[in-house]
């Protein structure tokens, strides 16, 4: 619970302290410098990065200029309806069409003011947009983009304060947030003021927990976001009143190769693969996305394989860095025939060759299968056959407090917890009400990194234009 700091002391004090070094924290605190304010970060891991280090850094912008030099018609309206379509029932629907509307103006300030590498990808759209919208760095790797986020803290001199756990908020004598603690095992008790303070830390996805009582259907699921994730902040905003909104969402991932541990690119199903459980057959509609059908492969065995073809393999290898270095280490197989795929990953052989067969009519009939899916992407997959072994798990949740137009928790009966904002993993989220399926590419950090310029510029008494 926040504690009351009855001296009023602290030992430093800035305009604007932000809590958390993800992506959400970084871009608050750079927004908050460009309104005037002096600012400080806290993390309490040694490094910055959260689950943004650990994504491939894209940020979905609808309507950037970047999309109209590449040819490509978009907007906010055609992209808040491309993620409304995806997430189906929601708790923040204004909240899609407001980070919508701040997704183009977003991008461009981060490449073109803040100096961010961000390119727009034009090789796939990705799960839930209708057009190509996602600016990413070159490498596709979100340690890349917190790398430029952190050199541009220390361009702007903005203080960023590693292995600082904040243990606690702190109270005034009104009951308003004033400061928080800081403590830990490496680090002297230290008490830090703001009138204002950016909740900026990640959600709850490593809280077991706080999973079996929001997200009970992925809770089972091996968690492999970043290690920060434990809902401390989560908690301090619910124990201050904060209603949840949307607290049983989450980014899932349906194809995690196993043992390696880094994803198996969804473009490889995008492109025409499949999955298989252990009896070597398909499960469902692929294309409902990453996210969405980590639940599924739980609840067909907990384990599968991303089949597809060496033309896909190459494809993406070309593309992605992350999924080249997955292939070069080994971890997909290729073979002229399904059997001996079969045989490598001990599955029923037979099987596996009639679900190439019966995929390979599907993709060539281009009508909806038995399971609904009608995109095969390259069409039917061809000899040499490539597979991974994959596991499903769980990198965020996507649920948090409820919040106004400029960021700060609202109670259940609609007014605002004064002094502080919330973004990141701490806010709630656009990606639906319940479950993974609601997840579009990009949700995360275009939630992250947008709330967290909205969040920045209020704290700093500068919102931005809406």
């Amino acid at each position: 619970m926040p504690q009351i700091n009855t001296t009023g002391d602290f030992d430093t004090e800035v305009d604007v302290l932000v809590v958390g070094a993800g992506g959400a924290g970084l871009v608050a605190a750079l927004a908050a410098h460009a309104a005037g304010a002096t600012v400080a970060v806290v993390e309490k891991h040694d490094r910055a990065g959260g689950n943004t280090a650990l994504s491939t850094g894209s940020v979905p912008g609808g309507g950037t200029r970047y999309q109209a030099e590449a040819g490509i018609e978009d907007s906010p309206e055609r992209m808040a309806e491309d993620l409304l379509r995806q997430s189906g029932p929601h708790d923040a629907e204004w909240l899609t069409r407001q980070l919508a509307v701040q997704s183009a103006p977003l991008v461009e300030w981060l490449r073109e003011d803040v100096g961010i590498e961000l390119d727009l990808i034009t090789d796939y759209k990705h799960v839930g947009h209708s057009v190509p919208r996602l600016h990413a760095p070159k490498s596709r790797k979100g340690q890349d983009l917190v790398d430029d986020l952190v050199r541009a803290l220390e361009e702007r001199e903005i203080p960023l304060v590693l292995g600082h756990p904040v243990e606690d908020l702190l109270l005034d004598d009104d009951g308003a947030v004033s400061g928080v603690l800081v403590r830990g095992d490496r680090v002297a008790e230290t008490r830090l003021g703001a009138p204002n303070i950016v909740l900026a830390a990640n959600g709850f996805g490593g809280n077991r927990e706080m999973l079996r009582e929001y997200c009970p259907d992925i809770a089972q699921a091996e968690y492999f976001g970043a290690h920060g994730s434990t809902g401390e902040a989560v908690a301090w905003v619910r124990d201050l009143g904060a209603k949840l909104e949307n607290i049983g969402a989450y980014q899932g991932y349906a194809a995690v190769a196993y043992p390696h541990g880094s994803i198996t690119s969804w473009t490889t199903v995008e492109m025409g693969g499949v999955l298989v459980n252990p009896h070597g057959q398909r499960f469902g509609d692929e294309t409902i996305g990453y996210s969405g059908f980590a639940a599924d492969v739980l609840a067909n065995g907990g384990t599968s394989w991303v089949l597809f073809d060496e033309r896909i393999r190459d494809y993406v290898a070309g593309n992605e860095l992350e999924f080249r270095e997955l292939v070069e280490l080994g971890g997909v197989r290729t073979a002229e025939d399904p059997r001996e795929l079969a045989e490598y990953f001990d599955l029923p052989a037979e099987a596996l060759a009639a679900t190439v067969a019966e995929a390979a009519r599907d993709a060539a009939a281009g009508a909806p299968d038995r399971f609904g899916r009608s995109d095969f992407g390259f069409g039917p997959l061809q000899a040499p056959y490539a597979m991974c072994r994959t596991t499903p798990g769980l990198f965020h949740t996507q649920g948090g407090a409820a919040i106004d137009v400029d960021a700060r928790p609202l109670r259940t009966d609609g007014s605002t917890i004064p002094r502080i904002f919330a973004t990141g993993g701490v806010a709630v989220g656009i990606s639906g009400r319940t479950g993974g399926r609601g997840y579009s590419s990009g949700n995360g950090l275009l939630t992250a990194m947008g709330l967290g310029r909205v969040a920045g510029a209020a704290a700093a008494n500068v919102p931005l234009p809406r």
